[in-house]
């Protein structure tokens, strides 16, 4: 008898610890991109995240689908940024946290939402345990080559939004990004969003639509001449 209970006990310890420290696995994937913005490879080791090196030419935006944080852990995030270039290199690169409406905690969201928002996700309040590891003591620079830093904005102690914007950058810079993330709750599937301020690359018209616009002038002047007859 006190051998089939030693075994109960030691068959329930073998169910409970394992569910207690068992966690699905990180999981990071681009979930849109918009202007030309081409993240690098994704990895996710322990606490630390990468984005990979991410290319962002001017006015373009990408949105990065993180999945799986463990509650209450601050993960440190870095990447590579560059793509500095265009009619107007841009200057300010913002990262924002987007919380998914799923989770119930979006009563205090601002309304309207901003027109860049994805369906199903709204921007992070201060109730949805979502941030940028505030006050965690981690480290939030973007380093350019030369050892410079940008200029750190943020915005975490309002509802509007969980916002970090680092100004600074200048034509042909590239920087080493490093930033923050917690989720409270854990197990959220949420979105980093980063966005750059700029002018795109204007586009060129086709050799085609060259061949169009000169045989519409080609018609005007026929019709003026017919005209003048």
């Amino acid at each position: 008898m006190r051998a089939l209970g030693m075994a109960l006990v030691l068959s329930c310890a073998a169910i409970v610890v394992p569910a207690a420290a068992r966690a699905d696995p990180i999981t990071l994937s681009v979930n849109s991109t918009s202007g030309g913005a081409s993240p690098g490879v994704l990895a996710s080791e322990s606490l630390n995240l990468d984005f990979g090196n991410i290319n962002l030419p001017p006015g373009s935006s990408t949105t990065i689908a993180v999945n799986g944080l463990n509650a209450n852990k601050n993960y440190t995030v870095t990447f590579s940024v560059d793509g500095n270039m265009g009619i107007k290199p841009w200057d300010t690169l913002t990262l924002e946290i987007l919380d998914p409406l799923s989770d119930g905690f979006d009563a205090m969201d601002p309304q309207p939402q901003p027109g860049y928002v994805p369906a199903g996700f709204s921007t992070s309040n201060n109730t949805d345990g979502l941030s940028f590891a505030w006050n965690s003591g981690l480290k939030r620079s973007a380093t350019f080559a030369n050892g410079d830093l940008a200029t750190l904005f943020v915005d975490e102690d309002t509802n509007a939004h969980d916002m970090l914007r680092f100004e600074g950058f200048s034509g042909g810079d590239t920087a080493q990004v490093t930033f923050g993330l917690r989720d409270r709750i854990g197990g959220h599937r949420f979105l980093v969003r980063l966005s750059v301020n700029g002018t795109p690359f204007a586009s060129t018209p086709e050799p085609a639509s060259f061949l169009l616009l000169g045989t519409g002038l080609a018609g005007l002047v026929r019709y003026r001449r017919r005209l003048a007859a």
